[in-house]
């Protein structure tokens, strides 16, 4: 083989090489909505509404009670600590109830957090009423700076009654480079 066709074969490889590379980048892209398209297509969303419920005084079935677990998780590249205080409720749908959160800011520097909930099993997400949570806004802690965060929800009465048990997990994420591009506009 010559030089010539050597060349115009690693010119064709890397042209499938890029081609591949590009695709792949691509399909990365294109995870997010698929994932949202199947979760929706098979009940298993687990999303929560990201706007506060309003607590209408409802009546509180106290023949049913549901338990509710707290996950708590921290992205790649988070610092912070952050654990629920309670790790676990026992509710009857339609009664207010609080948890706490805590998080605290090991770093010597400002770093803003965002929590992301979702539910498991997907279902119960939509009777799952954040009235007052840390997850509508972004979290901003100074170096070394820790706090409690309080969740008010209630479960609605309308819940299944086969849904007895179900888990919010809340995943923290480090946002301070988006946030410092918000601050700036």
């Amino acid at each position: 083989m010559d030089k010539q066709q050597a060349q115009r074969k690693n010119s064709k490889m890397v042209v499938k090489l890029m081609a591949i590379v590009l695709g792949m980048f691509g399909f990365g892209f294109a995870l997010v909505p698929l994932y949202d398209v199947l979760c929706d297509a098979l009940g298993i969303n687990g999303k929560t509404s990201e706007v506060a419920a309003v607590y209408e005084s409802v009546e509180v079935d106290t023949s049913r009670l549901i338990t509710v677990d707290f996950i708590t998780r921290i992205n790649t590249g988070m610092p912070w600590e952050f654990k629920a205080k309670t790790r676990q409720v026992k509710v009857h749908p339609g009664e207010m109830s609080q948890v706490n959160f805590y998080v605290r800011n090991p770093t010597k520097s400002l770093i803003v957090g965002q929590a992301v909930p979702s539910v498991s099993p997907g279902p119960a997400a939509l009777y799952m009423n954040k009235t007052e949570c840390f997850c509508f806004e972004q979290q901003t802690l100074q170096a070394g700076e820790e706090v409690l965060m309080p969740m008010k929800f209630y479960v609605d009465p309308q819940l299944p009654k086969n849904i007895t048990y179900f888990t919010v997990q809340y995943t923290l994420y480090n946002v301070t480079a988006s946030a410092e591009v918000v601050a700036m506009n």
